[in-house]
């Protein structure tokens, strides 16, 4: 098996002498060098044939030995020397100091066809920044992680990708729900593939620190590899590099509101400086409309981290980083104004994304109304938002606005979880949206052929629900992992038919409507 090894990180940034994965605060440092744990009997259970590619793997190399042994952490990639990461962060509001790469380890850079890539197995062994814990990972968790990772990828969300997920043969105990209830689980490792992991938080801890020498060592790193379009000589490169970090998440952020995606950690160090998802632990997509609805169970009191603040959240994180960057910009004028902003910028491209959602091809005075009037009606009665969305785009603008209005009640009918409570009161506000809605579609020049291509091209008809993954999980604890394949393929064309897929295109079951690992979901999911 043969990469183009291409270390830069771990070369041109100042290391942690100590080279023990002893817990300890680092100072002075990006990053600390550590040894992957071998693992006693790793199996691959299943690769992202096209992220193998993406790096310069050939299916032979897929198939090797050599490739179980490297992406398990048994062996390491000649002349290569793995590092976690030194960085810290605002956990659900509040500072906690440093954190690291508690249980990531970066095994090396690539370069390919031009590209740059970084590999980081999860799940494979402690590092300093372990703190209490043992840095590996379980099943449940790494399934959750690749089949994610992909099925953003190929929603069109920008993210990091997952190339494999191995398992490694070794018992792992975790207490799922922090309840108390500890018990040993099979462990596993995923290989996550990203241009770097470079987060909100590597800025902070520096910063924090009062490291600036190394702060701006690692800014102007950033720059350099990763935002060429920055003169690396302008004395404005550090409000600039801020500016497009801010243009990137309010992107990623965009598109997780586009398909009902909810992240469940938004801390400052699950950001990424390159605006991609990151680190997926207790995710969800919303199954009923529900703007405040978080998955993560820690969340659950506060709903910090709930769907519809997510945009808010992510400006708050920004102002973070701001601060960060503070001591190498020397004036807050420039950063104040990339944060307005993005306020204002992410705001307009909302109106446009909701406006596609529902099959408008511009957007004129009252669409944010019809809009929001849509918002409302949604959390009337439970509503699945895959499914409304998906059907919506085959409502005719031919029903008679007055006499067959109820007809766009019946399309949109399978996403109703209590269709029974769609009556009097409930389906008045209805009738009354979508009388709106179809005066407004019978404006535009797209007939209903051509309004229906372009909303299935923005609403996905397959998501990764919770259920859908905790159902690959069991049978993979079980010993049959072929539902991670067959999900894994699913996913690759979400906005495709697949007529032989009709099963998955379907509200949340009941069953799984308090499920542990359906509804109810921890940081170690």
């Amino acid at each position: 098996m043969h990469l183009n090894v291409d270390d830069r990180f771990n070369r041109q940034l100042p290391a942690d002498p100590i080279e023990t994965p002893s817990r300890r605060q680092v100072s002075g440092a990006a990053f600390s060098f550590v040894t992957p744990r071998v693992p006693s009997d790793p199996k691959v259970l299943h690769v992202a044939t096209d992220v193998a590619s993406m790096i310069g793997l050939s299916q032979d190399d897929v198939q090797s030995d050599s490739f179980r042994r490297v992406f398990s952490g048994a062996e390491l990639l000649p002349g290569t020397r793995p590092y976690a990461m030194c960085y810290g962060g605002h956990q659900f509001g509040q500072w906690a100091g440093q954190l690291g790469d508690g249980r990531a380890i970066n095994l090396a850079e690539v370069l390919e066809n031009g590209q740059h890539f970084t590999l980081q197995l999860k799940g494979a062994g402690e590092t300093p920044y372990s703190r209490t814990a043992d840095g590996l990972a379980v099943l449940r968790s790494s399934v959750r992680e690749h089949l994610c990772s992909e099925a953003m990828h190929h929603l069109g969300v920008p993210t990091t990708r997952s190339l494999c997920l191995l398992t490694t043969g070794d018992s792992v105990v975790r207490d799922m729900m922090y309840d108390g209830n500890a018990r040993p689980e099979p462990g596993a490792v995923v290989c996550r593939v990203a241009p770097s992991f470079l987060r909100f938080g590597n800025f902070q801890i520096l910063a924090a620190q009062g490291d600036v020498a190394t702060l701006q060592a690692l800014a102007d790193y950033t720059i350099e590899h990763y935002f060429p379009e920055i003169a690396t000589t302008s004395p404005m490169r550090y409000s600039e590099l801020f500016a497009i970090v801010c243009q990137r998440t309010a992107d990623m952020i965009l598109h997780w509101q586009r398909v009902g995606f909810v992240h469940g950690v938004m801390n400052t160090d699950n950001m990424s400086i390159h605006g991609e998802t990151i680190d997926y632990g207790p995710y969800g997509w919303l199954e009923g409309f529900q703007p405040d609805w978080t998955p993560n169970t820690t969340d659950r009191s506060h709903r910090r981290y709930r769907f519809g603040d997510q945009p808010q959240i992510a400006l708050w994180n920004l102002v973070q980083l701001a601060n960060a960057l503070f001591p190498l910009v020397g004036e807050a004028d420039p950063l104040q104004a990339s944060v307005e902003q993005f306020y204002e910028q992410f705001n307009e491209k909302l109106t446009s994304m909701q406006a596609s959602k529902i099959g408008l091809d511009d957007v004129v005075d009252g669409d944010e109304e019809l809009v929001s009037q849509l918002d409302d009606v949604l959390q009337l009665t439970e509503t699945d938002m895959t499914i409304f969305f998906r059907s919506l785009a085959n409502v005719p603008k031919s029903l008679d606005v007055e006499q067959d209005v109820e007809g766009g009640l019946e399309v949109i009918r399978d996403a109703f979880y209590a269709p029974e409570e769609v009556k009097d009161g409930i389906r008045n506000q209805w009738h009354r949206w979508f009388r709106s809605y179809l005066n407004r579609i019978r404006q535009s020049r797209l007939s209903d052929e051509e309004r229906r291509d372009r909303m299935n091209r923005v609403n996905p008809k397959y998501v990764l629900r919770n259920y859908m993954a905790q159902l690959a999980i069991e049978a993979a604890e079980s010993g049959d992992f072929s539902l991670i394949g067959d999900l894994h393929s699913l996913l690759l064309l979400p906005y495709d038919e697949q007529p032989s897929q009709q099963r998955w295109f379907a509200k949340r079951p009941d069953w799984a409507r308090h499920k542990v690992g359906c509804s109810m979901l921890s940081c170690s999911s």
